[in-house]
């Protein structure tokens, strides 16, 4: 099903209703036994080396990076391959395929923990690597075919949670599996097989998705593939900046993930149940954050969510110092004897605050990239970004080993890890405005007032329309931005330019400034200018066609600005209202003066947006579209 805003979006109440969808749910359950089986897999092998076998050339301080390094390898070299063929195969036959190749890969690997061959085991890890490779672009891709825009958050969510609650579950069975005395490696290898058969079956029901691209011509040169594929990602600036944004969370998780036994063991000074607590609450702090971007979201693509997720990535992994640098000493401390100690908590209160968090961070950047890629080859920048996700992974093993082998301790390693996502956020956030634009929409709307929003599904997700709104408050443009599931071009009044904090936000958000006709002619026709320029590359464009921001509350006549415009670009008009923000500190209520008492109505005052029904361009007058919006208001 292509992506629409049409009523089959309301037909689900949550993201858990997907689970009863055959659209959905044979491909979640294929992805969460493949990675249940991965970390299964890759966590009973390095538990092994770090706990049982002590091979001389895999030193257990070197095994968790050493595996993961291994482990992401095939996405350097073989991600661009695969984004081609899942642009140009049947999804659903690449992924039946993967899913075989899963299954001699765990037979090699069945053997290898019976015999306790390191390199077997080790041949397997980027097997594996090669594997989740394969299953990458198809994974991301198959969503946007089969789910709508106001699903797509949910979607991805579920998917997030699945992968790593299967973390969870994985690590879990292999850490305590390879553990048992005697059985331990024989227990693990029929796991990985049982899991790797039962993968494959149900993936037999995964519904047909068609190829995207068919007539692709595949170039197997993974060199010159992967160089063409980072330059088809870089012609969309939102979509490659997101995508390095997404790279980055993967390599501040990679620190975390490839330290825990070590954690565990050196620092905390507890066994290998006490390494598996700690994966445990990593992963179901990852999942609960990203089952909560769909309630936060209000069913869209939010990406507002992430400024929040990396304030919260950078606090907590500070703090996981703090509480972890002075644990009084211990030796080989049991699971319950770990529990018992107070100051434990608070580091396992870190740890499950800061992959929450980078829930709340990853789950928008990746919706945002699957509804903004081009469908014809959505898959090879989801290759992209897998790419760059094994680069960033790289150098974040090579960097975590130089600190290590300069002496910093992991805690130190974890703090600063902490400071350098403040700055490579803050950095990110600069380049791309939206993001800390829609964070500041987002907190408006769910910190100062009580926001609702009706109708939004009338606000298009793709195509060029203009929305025309009443003007009632210097902040109708944010809550607008709050309600769109895309950026909106806003014509605004070029006074509003010069008030502090405002202004500057409506120069990053590119608000196109104008003024009166007969006061500056120039700026005039250049504001006009610009909005054609704005439709014509299939953007939102938004008009307060009252011409200022109402000093008595009530409705002005509408003037014939967007009358200019739809002269030479005819698009869909959709009117929008704005209720109860009259008398709110943003609006002019004090004697037609703004923002002059902060509490005048007091935090959490209810206000609404109502978006109806586009008219068409031919049908559009002022008076009509005053009329709509009269009529929404008084809903």
């Amino acid at each position: 099903m292509p992506l629409d805003t049409g009523p089959a979006a309301h037909e689900h109440p949550n993201q858990f209703a997907l689970l009863s969808q055959r659209r959905f749910a044979p491909f979640f359950w294929v992805q969460f036994l493949g990675a249940g089986n991965d970390n299964l897999f890759k966590f009973a092998f390095t538990v092994m080396v770090t706990y049982q076998l002590h091979v001389s050339w895999l030193p257990p301080e070197s095994a968790g990076l050493v595996i993961g390094a291994l482990f992401i390898l095939p996405f350097l070299l073989f991600s661009a391959t695969s984004g081609q063929l899942a642009d140009k195969l049947d999804k659903a036959v690449l992924i039946r395929f993967v899913k075989t190749l899963e299954i001699g890969i765990m037979l090699l690997a069945g053997w290898g923990f019976i015999a306790h061959n390191v390199p077997a085991l080790l041949l397997c890890v980027a097997l594996m690597g090669l594997h989740s490779t394969l299953f990458g672009p198809v994974k991301f891709a198959y969503l946007p075919q089969h789910l709508s825009e106001r699903e797509l958050t949910g979607g991805n969510g579920m998917v997030e949670m699945g992968t790593f609650v299967a973390i969870l579950l994985g690590n879990v069975a292999g850490g305590l599996m390879i553990a048992i005395p005697e059985t331990g490696a024989r227990d693990t290898a029929w796991a990985c097989v049982a899991l790797a058969v039962l993968g494959r079956v149900l993936a037999q029901a995964v519904p047909v998705s068609a190829p995207t691209d068919p007539t692709l011509k595949i170039n197997w040169n993974p060199f010159s593939e992967t160089w063409r594929n980072l330059l088809l990602a870089r012609q969309n600036v939102v979509v490659f900046r997101s995508l390095l944004g997404i790279s980055w969370m993967w390599f501040f998780g990679a620190v975390f993930l490839s330290q825990f036994p070590s954690f565990a063991r050196n620092v905390l000074h507890g066994n290998e149940q006490v390494a598996s607590l700690l994966l445990v609450v990593f992963s179901i702090g990852i999942g609960t954050g990203a089952l909560l971007c769909e309630m936060l979201s209000r069913r869209h693509v939010e990406i507002g969510l992430v400024p929040l997720g990396a304030i919260g990535m950078s606090v907590f992994s500070i703090d996981l110092y703090f509480a972890s640098r002075a644990l009084p000493p211990a030796l080989g401390l049991s699971l319950s004897q770990f529990i018992d100690q107070a100051a434990h908590w608070r580091v396992m209160a870190d740890l499950a605050l800061l992959s929450l968090f980078a829930g709340i961070y990853s789950v928008p950047m990746y919706a945002l990239i699957q509804l903004r890629s081009q469908p014809t080859h959505r898959a090879r920048i989801i290759a992209a970004n897998n790419i760059l996700n094994a680069l960033f992974m790289i150098v974040s093993s090579i960097g975590v080993g130089l600190l290590l082998g300069l002496h910093f301790t992991i805690p130190q390693v974890f703090l600063i890890v902490g400071l350098l996502n403040a700055v490579v956020a803050f950095y990110i956030f600069m380049l791309v405005p939206e993001y800390l634009l829609r964070f500041v929409a987002f907190v408006l709307t769910r910190c100062i007032y009580r926001f609702s929003l009706r109708g939004d599904e009338h606000i298009p997700t793709t195509g060029a329309a203009v929305l025309v709104c009443n003007h009632v408050s210097f902040v109708d443009a944010v809550l607008l931005m709050a309600a769109s599931p895309r950026p909106i071009r806003f014509i605004m009044d070029q006074r509003i330019f010069a008030i502090p904090v405002l202004g500057w936000m409506f120069r990053l958000a590119k608000a196109i400034p104008i003024a009166p006709q007969k006061d500056d002619p120039k700026t005039y026709e250049a504001a006009f200018a610009q909005a054609r320029q704005v439709l014509a590359e299939g953007e939102l464009l938004c008009i307060f066609p009252e011409g200022g921001i109402t000093r008595d509350g009530q409705l002005g006549e509408f003037r014939g600005g967007i009358m200019k415009i739809l002269q030479t670009h005819p698009v869909p008009v959709v009117p929008v209202a704005l209720q109860n923000l009259w008398g709110s500190y943003f609006s002019r209520v004090e004697q037609g003066n703004a923002m002059v008492r902060p509490f005048r109505r007091g935090l959490f005052s209810r206000v609404g947006l109502v978006a109806g029904p586009a008219v068409a361009p031919a049908d559009v007058t002022p008076q009509r579209l005053r009329e709509q919006v009269a009529g929404l208001l008084a809903l």
